[in-house]
């Protein structure tokens, strides 16, 4: 049992903790259930990109999905080997993409016939060849938020198939690409194997279709999107989901890769924040704490939901109310309209489910310093990151005064 009451006085609040314990767990329930066939797990950076999370990935022998030169470096400086990173995105910029070529990962993934285009010639520049994994786009409704979902022909992201077999074509051709993956990534917090499956059968009868093409893919990429319990979802089975992309991949001899992000540490993590004091303007009861949107986005992004419970405190008088932040802006809440007990100064708040998409897209607006975050390992807590000063926000500011 985690004593957040420690963690926040030795801390202070606001604070994210991640139970590196719970991680192992999830990593091993998802490796366990494509033991059946050659696999690769690359954890999405995106989703939570401490360094010290990314080390006790790779310690698991996890790879990383990057979507920017940033994250590729953060996993080589974690000790990700660069083997089993894989850089994704539908904008890479040249550099970007130099970069990932001189630092010689896995492979690129790539999004469009332009952006194929673009890594071909900035890898005869260099003399290299360039090993890519195409997106397509297997126009699969995966039933989440709309700003989560990212299989359809409306969305920004990867090509069709004609476009895929022509752009597999050309590299097969090319002297400085190499096709050696195919990938699909259909949307996040998924709760429906279904999806899946109807993706997996597309893009492995294009994997055939190849084959006769004499073009041979190696890695067979699902993307993630594997959802999580918020609130009453009814997640997805491992070993459903599992069998269901063996069941597509039958005959062919491809290593699988899946990205997860979120179901790797989005359970495996707390947001504290401590009550300041609550307010009553004679039609609503608002209880304000120290956390805000800044630090914790989900909730105004996407009105998303995390369950937000009271530690160590009688629960009497339960009411409807807004828990709310400082933060200038209306949209600045973590729950609106949910029952909780009269609440005092200091009384400490633990929002659940905040290991995913909660530090990664923190920032300092307002001018709020960003949050520390602790990791939890056997029983004992370490700071990972520490707490961000008034300073540390300046700094690359103050010299141009």
């Amino acid at each position: 049992m985690v004593d957040f009451s420690t963690l926040a006085q030795k801390y202070g609040t606001p604070l994210y903790v991640y139970d590196f314990d719970a991680i192992t767990e999830q990593f091993t329930a998802l490796k366990e259930a494509f033991k059946a066939r050659k696999s690769l797990v690359c954890f999405a950076v995106k989703a939570n990109s401490n360094l010290s999370v990314l080390k006790h990935i790779a310690q698991l022998d996890a790879g990383c999905d990057c979507v920017s030169i940033g994250e590729v470096k953060r996993a080589l400086f974690a000790g990700v080997p660069k083997y089993k990173i894989i850089f994704s995105g539908v904008g890479k910029r040249d550099d970007e993409i130099e970069e990932a070529l001189v630092q010689d990962i896995l492979m690129l993934n790539l999004e469009s016939e332009e952006e194929m285009m673009r890594v071909e010639e900035i890898a005869q520049n260099l003399g290299k060849i360039a090993r890519i994994s195409i997106r397509v786009n297997p126009n699969i409704d995966a039933q989440t938020h709309p700003y989560i979902s990212t299989g359809l022909h409306e969305n920004k992201f990867g090509v069709d198939v004609d476009s895929a077999k022509r752009m597999y074509i050309h590299a097969k051709n090319s002297a400085f690409l190499e096709p050696v993956g195919i990938h699909f990534h259909i949307g996040s917090q998924i709760t429906q194997v279904e999806p899946f499956k109807e993706a997996a059968v597309v893009l492995a009868n294009l994997v055939r279709n190849l084959k006769a093409l004499d073009i041979n893919i190696k890695f067979f990429d699902i993307g993630g999107g594997v959802g999580i319990q918020y609130k009453d979802e009814v997640t997805i089975s491992l070993y459903e989901y599992a069998q269901s992309i063996f069941a597509s991949m039958a005959g062919l001899d491809v290593t699988l890769v899946c990205e997860p992000g979120r179901y790797l540490v989005g359970d495996c993590g707390y947001f504290l924040t401590r009550v300041l004091y609550e307010k009553h303007n004679g039609y609503k009861r608002f209880v304000i704490v120290d956390g805000a949107m800044n630090d914790l986005i989900r909730p105004s992004l996407y009105s998303a939901y995390h369950e937000i419970v009271v530690e160590k405190k009688e629960q009497l008088e339960f009411s409807v109310c807004d828990v709310v932040g400082p933060i200038c802006e209306s949209g600045d809440f973590f729950a609106k309209n949910i029952e909780l007990p009269k609440l005092e100064h200091d009384d400490l708040l633990i929002i659940k489910s905040a290991g995913a998409y909660g530090f990664t897209m923190s920032s300092n607006y307002n001018t709020r310093a960003r949050v520390a975050e602790i990791a939890l390992i056997k029983g004992q807590d370490k700071l990972i990151r520490k707490r961000e000063t008034f300073e540390d926000i300046i700094d690359l500011e103050k010299e141009y005064l």
